[in-house]
């Protein structure tokens, strides 16, 4: 859902907070120059991380924009020529949300299935592609599940039949090395608070060579050239270039200690708990989200009971909703095991003292939701559950 603010950024940021207050378009003095120096050496690191041009970096307020601009910009600019776009059923809520606002425009739509690993079927996905295709918009590490998709192959398969290719990469840049050239992306979504940043900040990467053209969502003075109105919130930008840094340079010690914290996570509960289910292909996924269906307890009385533990039973953005997860059910998870799912997050601040006090308490809480249950009764007497015939009373 989110990580904490690493202590180096706040750092970077503090200074653009008070003494560095000048408005990064301001090109008529000192202060404006010193802010706009700092932004685009921000710039330039968000960059880097991702091995695109500074240029092709647009700041935003965060991933939920940065989606909203790509497919709804594109789609619009090139609307005269191409009315169709293909994305997956697992996509963020921001993304779906985007693609079901311009299908009311007269757009189509095409939501393609996923298999039950949570991966894209390629075959489909060419299958899918038209003359009239504008964009595939196909995110590479799932916000519920933490499944990794083909990015390579799908932007290689987009690129040969010229089609723009968007990932919203929110959960995934920062945790595992992305190049937008190697994997042939022309847009891609960044958050800052998923990478220790700050909230509040985000980026679209646009690729110009060959160039993706996008028409603005909003109006106003041209900033961020003509994609993004608005004065850039230094302090933001700036905190987001330090993690973007800091996470090229971290990289490949926080991917090693968070695959170590979360097999250790799984293989503690799976040890001591029957009838659990890891969601997701854990071949092709980023380890620090997991997602485990425990059979016979209902996720959100398991919530209640970890409550002192930050965990939740889908994505945040749509915690507040009692319905089961989409994207379990796209992945054809059982009605009932995808109501008994919770998501577990670690990064690079979680301890081994914290995943050891999780398991346990997660253990205890499920035997004892377990006991109350007379479904668990009757799984334990080795009844079939799905092949009862329940009457309504």
């Amino acid at each position: 859902a989110t990580t904490p603010l690493d202590p180096r950024v706040l750092d970077a940021m503090l200074p653009y907070c008070t003494g560095l207050f000048g408005n990064p378009h301001s090109r008529s003095h000192a202060y404006g120059w010193e802010t706009e120096t700092a932004v685009e050496k921000a710039r330039a690191q968000v960059a880097q991380l991702i091995g695109a041009d500074p240029k092709e970096i647009v700041f935003t307020s965060g991933a939920t924009e940065s989606n909203n601009i790509a497919i709804k910009g594109v789609a619009r600019f090139y609307k005269s020529r191409k009315r169709h776009l293909i994305t997956s059923q697992t996509e963020h809520k921001c993304v779906l949300d985007s693609c079901r606002a311009l299908e009311s425009e007269g757009f189509e739509v095409t939501y393609l299935p996923v298999k039950p690993s949570g991966l894209l079927d390629l075959a489909s996905l060419e299958s899918a592609i038209r003359p009239d295709t504008a964009l595939v918009s196909v995110m590479t590490v799932n916000n519920e599940i933490g499944v990794r998709q083909p990015v390579e192959k799908i932007g290689a398969l987009c690129r040969s039949r010229g089609v723009f290719f968007h990932t919203d990469a929110a959960q995934a840049v920062g945790k595992m090395p992305i190049d937008v050239n190697a994997a042939c992306i022309d847009l891609m979504s960044i958050s800052g608070h998923k990478l220790y940043g700050p909230k509040g900040v985000g980026a679209i990467y646009v690729r110009r060579r060959p160039r993706v053209r996008l028409e603005p969502l909003q109006s106003g003075g041209g900033q961020e050239r003509g994609m993004r109105s608005g004065t850039v919130p230094s302090f933001l930008a700036v905190g987001l270039g330090a993690a973007c840094q800091l996470a090229g340079q971290e990289m490949a010690f926080d991917a090693e200690r968070v695959d170590r914290l979360s097999q250790r996570l799984i293989d503690r509960i799976v040890s001591q708990l029957s009838h659990v289910v890891v969601n997701g292909d854990r071949d092709s996924c980023y380890p620090g989200c997991v997602n485990l269906s425990f059979a016979c307890v209902e996720g959100e009385s398991l919530l209640m009971a970890l409550k002192d533990v930050a965990l939740s039973s889908g994505s945040a953005c749509t915690s507040a909703s009692l319905e089961p997860s989409y994207v379990l059910r796209a992945i054809g998870a059982d009605e009932d095991l995808a109501h008994s799912s919770i998501r577990f997050g670690i990064g690079r601040f979680t301890t081994e003292a914290e995943v050891d006090y999780t398991v346990d308490l997660c253990v205890r809480q499920v035997r004892r939701l377990r006991e109350l249950s007379p479904l668990w009764e009757m799984v334990q007497e080795g009844v079939d559950l799905k092949s009862i015939q329940w009457t309504q009373h």
